[in-house]
């Protein structure tokens, strides 16, 4: 198939609702500069990285640092049943997306404020996930860290990168491991975005996620 005729299908199962909440989501501030529409193509590039990797729509994702809704809102639009849920420490952000979804009935995301570092210890959320997402969280190594926790065994945390080459250490194998993680390479989607893609081979020590801030403070690598 060719890469447009994919896109297009990508766009396709993306709910007429999203675009002019996400425009609302923009107006506010909470997007960034990027055109809207190419925040959702960016969004899918991420479906289409799960679904590769995975060879199935996940049963459920959580979207670290979701910000304004992406790609977490496209991920909930493209995969109807899939338990979503949208982290953000901000309280304007979470409150915003709360109030949009709340007609959603019973298939609406759940929004979460809080600190990774806090939810990759508590049961409801650690294991829990066949995919963690990350657009814009942090670092590698914070995000790692603070993905790795939330994840089951055989589950994946999908990145977003530049699409063009980087240094060969940016994810190192030593560090991945302690986690329980091991890269399988970067995905790339319409020539315009790199991704990416963890897997959680063994299990995340009952040491990590350290503390609020540690991370970043200390990163392991």
């Amino acid at each position: 198939m060719a890469p447009d005729q994919a896109l297009d299908l990508l766009r396709g199962r993306v709910e007429a609702r999203i675009a002019p909440l996400l425009q609302r989501s923009a107006d506010l501030g909470f997007l960034g500069g990027m055109p809207l529409q190419e925040q959702i193509d960016h969004s899918l590039g991420f479906v289409s990285a799960v679904e590769v990797a995975l060879g199935h729509p996940p049963d459920s994702v959580i979207d670290l640092g979701t910000g304004g809704g992406v790609p977490g809102l496209v991920l909930h639009s493209c995969w109807p049943g899939c338990r979503v849920v949208l982290l953000d420490g901000n309280q304007r952000r979470t409150e915003f997306l709360s109030a949009e979804v709340e007609g959603w009935g019973s298939s609406l995301p759940e929004v979460v404020r809080g600190r990774a570092e806090e939810l990759g210890r508590e049961d409801h959320y650690r294991d829990r996930f066949e995919v963690v997402t990350a657009r814009s969280f942090g670092p590698p190594a914070v995000t790692a860290e603070c993905g790795a926790p939330l994840l089951g065994l055989g589950g994946i945390l999908v990145v977003s990168e530049p699409p063009e080459e980087i240094e060969a250490d940016r994810w190192p194998e030593g560090q991945l491991s302690e986690l329980g993680l091991v890269s399988e390479g970067r995905e790339r989607f319409d020539e315009r975005f790199g991704y990416q893609v963890l897997r959680k081979t063994a299990r995340t020590p009952d040491r990590y996620p350290r503390r609020t801030g540690i991370p970043s403070k200390r990163p392991l690598f």
